[in-house]
C-alpha cells in the first residue's frame, strides 16, 4: 500500500506526495531508513478526524526524485519543507515528524516558528543521538563498499537494521518488510540509499539547534517507544527538559518505528494533541 497520490515540483525537484482532507493542515514527515509508507495506518485516520493531511517522500527517498547533484541533508530538507508549504498554499500547519523527520520538524520550528501551530516529534534523532552504533560502524567501515554491494547483501544489511526498529520483530516481516525494502530494489536504489540517506546521518544538524530549543513557544509533544533501540528514552527526556512545557508521552512495548508497533495509539495521541485547546 502507498499513501502517495501524485507528484509536485518544488524548488525545481519532484516530490511524491499525498494531500487529502479539509481543515487544519497536518504535515507528516517520515524518517530513515523509511519513506511515507510508514504513515499508512496513521494518516488516513487523522484525515478522517477533520484535518487536511499532507505527507511526502523526502527528496532522494521513496518515490521522490533522486537527484545526482542536490543536497539531501536534514538542513536542505528543512529548506525544502518551506518551499513545499508555499507550493501547497499553506501558511501555517501542524507538524508530525518521526526520526530524522523530527530533526527537520525541530529545525523548521526553530527557524520559522510563525509557520508551526503545533509540533509532535516521534522517536526523533536529537543532540548527539545519531547515527546509532550500528549505523556508525557501517559509515566508518563500509560506506564506500556498501554502495557497490549486491542486492542480496544489501537486503540482508537493511533487513537486520529494520528488525531493530520494532519491539515485536514479527511486524517487520512479509509484505511490510518488502515495502520498506522496495525503493532500493535496483542499483540506483541502493546507491541512492547510501548517498541521499546514510551519508547524511550526522549529529551536527541536531547539535547546532540544541541551544535554540528553549525558544520554542508552540505546543510540543514528544511521543516515544519505550523499547527504542536507536533513540533511547533518555534523549526524549533531555528534549522534554529543553523545550518549554513540552509534553512527553511514552508507549510501552514499542520501539523506534512506533507506527508499526502501536499504530492505533499513535493515531489517538496525534488526534488528541491536535484537538487540544
Amino acid at each position: 500500500m502507498t499513501l502517495l497520490t501524485g507528484n509536485i515540483v518544488v524548488d525545481g525537484v519532484r516530490l511524491a506526495y499525498w494531500d487529502q482532507g479539509r481543515g487544519m493542515p497536518v504535515i507528516f514527515i517520515h524518517g530513515t531508513p523509511s519513506h511515507s509508507y510508514e504513515w499508512r495506518d496513521v494518516v488516513p485516520h487523522v484525515e478522517a478526524g477533520g484535518f487536511r493531511a499532507v505527507t511526502y517522500d523526502l527528496l532522494g527517498y521513496g518515490r521522490s526524485e533522486r537527484p545526482v547533484d542536490r543536497d539531501t541533508s536534514v538542513a536542505a530538507q528543512t529548506d525544502l519543507l518551506a518551499h513545499l508549504l508555499d507550493a501547497l498554499d499553506i501558511d501555517r500547519a501542524d507538524i508530525v515528524a518521526h526520526d530524522i523527520g523530527g530533526a527537520i520538524g525541530l529545525r523548521f520550528a526553530v527557524a520559522r516558528p510563525e509557520r508551526v501551530r503545533r509540533l509532535m516529534v516521534i522517536d526523533s534523532v536529537s543532540y548527539d543521538s545519531w547515527p546509532s552504533p550500528t549505523w556508525r560502524r557501517i559509515i566508518d567501515e563500509h560506506l564506500d563498499d556498501c554502495m557497490s554491494m549486491s542486492q542480496e547483501a544489501f537486503d540482508d544489511l537493511l533487513t537486520r537494521q529494520l528488525a531493530m526498529t520494532v519491539a515485536d520483530a514479527s511486524l517487520m516481516t512479509g509484505d511490510v518488510l518488502r515495502s520498506y525494502l522496495a525503493p532500493h530494489r535496483s542499483a540506483l536504489g541502493r546507491a541512492s540509499f547510501f548517498e541521499h540517506q546514510v551519508r547524511h546521518y550526522d549529529a551536527k544538524y541536531t547539535e547546532e539547534i540544541s541551544d535554540a530549543l528553549g525558544r520554542l513557544t508552540m505546543p510540543v509533544r514528544l511521543l516515544w517507544g519505550e523499547e527504542d533501540q536507536w533513540q533511547p528514552l533518555r534523549y526524549a527526556r533531555r528534549l522534554s527538559d529543553a523545550i518549554p512545557d513540552a509534553d512527553l508521552v511514552t508507549v510501552p512495548d514499542a520501539g523506534h518505528f512506533l507506527m508499526e508497533d502501536a499504530p492505533a495509539r499513535v493515531v489517538e495521541e496525534i488526534r488528541n494533541f491536535l484537538a487540544a485547546p
